[in-house]
């Protein structure tokens, strides 16, 4: 299978009374669905998925970018957590090279401060023994300010280095979305689903609205999985009231590589509330983040961030780098996602939330929230181990990797530039040479400061469900979130991309560029209102 769902075929299926049953439907297009929709198709149920925005719409595209094995609960003394995190770590390193790759993290120490070098030493060493390696050691001052240039040295007593991952998470959702649908599965986006169906007090599917039609469409299902993340309370109510998620908000913010360029990640505790604040490399671009706090505001309108956690983030790093200091004006753009936390009481400390996931079964509805994004495979079989009563005997299989391996070399795929091939095999799989051949030489090149190229937009245009603009840019690729001005400079390239391969007209090409802009502006921007 090249592409994704064809969905203009499927949906006129489903108008036609055709493809309405399925042994599961899961609704919600994330990392948690995508991962219940790879784990449900390996065994042989016929799963669909449903998303009423993009795929990655929400928190899945706007994570800090880290599979980590959650060195902060570890020290909370989450050890079953920790050592899950590691290990599905390793896991997705092994499988996934160049999509999750290996990064080493700087710790840093000043006088005075909580947790000293001892302390983060016996969890780091516990650490790596869940992870079955041993890669921490102690950085001192001058090597530590010979790494990251106009470190502020006042009190400085050298870090801690160890080694953790980095992902494009919307791109994560995207391959293991394709690698479902190459084993029967489908996925459709911009569906919404408007209610449960429910018979006999029990939850037997969903009612959808057909986009083209606007007309109810009954799919029916042996179970029905509800993995909508922070929206999961909402779908969840239709059979039970109990409020569980506790919706927190994280924002980043992205300025040019030139500005302050690093190839690690450093790790250090602001200033004002001593928590940790990141400073990373990511897709051509500097990041600094993130913050956590309640997010109170309606989950339908797209998080941003807000002045105040914008000067927070800009206080923290400019106090740690008083030589390069940044202002508003260099930030390229933002991003903010919405956590989907079990809540357990309003007045605890958001930071202090435990990030572990749940799964509660109602009737039929099988509801999973919460977790890592590192994670995803088992919180996906937490959810199916739930459902097992109510579906058909799965198949058996050998393979448990969760992708499909290519089978091609990075030096035979692309002998002339082996990094890059690698970066296309982790992120495309078995497609990667359909992806290249189907491009020319000239859109191999590499925008801006980035890895991503116009082959990528042709690909994703082509055969990824893109509806919107605003898809490719903010979720395909991250053109938009990394070059200047929300990607303008490519603006005439991609009006050319989308006339040839889906026949927009200058009209269209105009709706969905003032649509993408707005979007761009509004929650991947600074704000643009004063705020209380």
């Amino acid at each position: 299978m090249k592409g994704f769902t064809d969905r203009n075929q499927l949906l006129a299926k489903m108008r036609d009374g055709q493809c309405c049953d399925w042994d599961i439907i899961i609704v919600g297009g994330g990392i948690t669905g995508a991962g219940v929709l790879r784990e449900a198709t390996r065994r042989g149920y016929k799963a669909l998925l449903l998303e009423q925005q993009d795929f990655s719409w929400g928190t899945s595209s706007r994570s800090s970018k880290m599979v980590h094995g959650g060195l902060r609960y570890l020290a909370a003394g989450d050890l079953k957590l920790t050592k899950e995190s590691v290990e599905e770590r390793e896991r997705l390193l092994n499988e996934a090279p160049g999509l999750v790759d290996r990064i080493a993290f700087y710790f840093t120490f000043r006088k005075g401060l909580f947790p000293g070098r001892l302390a983060v030493t016996i969890i780091l060493a516990i650490y790596d023994f869940l992870a079955g390696i041993r890669d921490h050691r102690f950085i001192k001052t001058a090597e530590l300010l010979q790494r990251f240039k106009g470190l502020n040295d006042t009190n400085l007593k050298g870090a801690s280095y160890y080694t953790d991952a980095m992902v494009d998470d919307s791109r994560l959702v995207l391959r293991v979305l394709q690698d479902s649908m190459a084993d029967g599965g489908q996925a459709l986006n911009y569906t919404k689903v408007q209610k449960l169906l429910i018979e006999k007090d029990k939850v037997c599917g969903v009612v959808i609205d057909d986009p083209q039609t606007s007309q109810p469409i009954q799919l029916r299902a042996s179970v029905v999985v509800n993995a909508t993340g922070a929206w999961a309370d909402r779908l969840r109510n239709a059979v039970n009231s109990e409020k569980r998620i506790r919706p927190l908000r994280g924002s980043h913010i992205i300025f040019p590589k030139r500005l302050y360029p690093v190839s690690d990640v450093m790790t250090f505790l602001h200033q004002d509330d001593k928590r940790g604040i990141y400073v990373y490399p990511w897709e051509g671009t500097t990041v600094l983040g993130t913050t956590d706090l309640d997010h109170d505001e309606d989950l339908d309108i797209e998080a941003s961030i807000s002045n105040q956690e914008t000067d927070y983030l800009l206080r923290g790093f400019n106090h740690q780098f008083p030589n390069n200091k940044l202002t508003t004006a260099d930030i390229l753009s933002t991003w903010a996602g919405v956590r989907p936390v079990i809540g357990s009481e309003k007045s605890k400390d958001p930071s202090k939330e435990r990030r572990d996931h749940a799964v509660w079964s109602d009737s039929g509805l099988i509801t999973v929230s919460g977790g890592k994004l590192t994670t995803f495979r088992l919180i996906a079989l937490d959810a199916l181990a739930a459902a097992q009563d109510m579906l058909p005997t799965p198949k058996s299989f050998n393979d448990d990797r969760i992708f499909i391996t290519p089978c091609i070399s990075p030096n035979a795929l692309l002998p002339e530039n082996p990094n890059w091939a690698q970066r296309l095999l982790g992120r495309y799989g078995a497609t990667a040479k359909a992806l290249l051949s189907e491009s020319t030489a000239q859109e191999h090149q590499s925008i801006g400061d980035t890895d991503f190229s116009l082959a990528e937009c042709r690909w994703a245009i082509k055969y990824e469900g893109v509806q919107h603009l605003d898809d490719l840019l903010l979720r395909r690729t991250r053109l938009g979130m990394c070059l200047e001005n929300g990607g303008a400079e490519i603006y005439p390239v991609l009006e050319a991309l989308f006339k040839s391969e889906r026949q927009w007209d200058s009209q269209q090409w105009e709706a969905e560029l003032n649509r993408y802009k707005a979007i761009w502006q509004d929650y991947y921007s600074l704000p643009q209102t004063s705020e209380e």
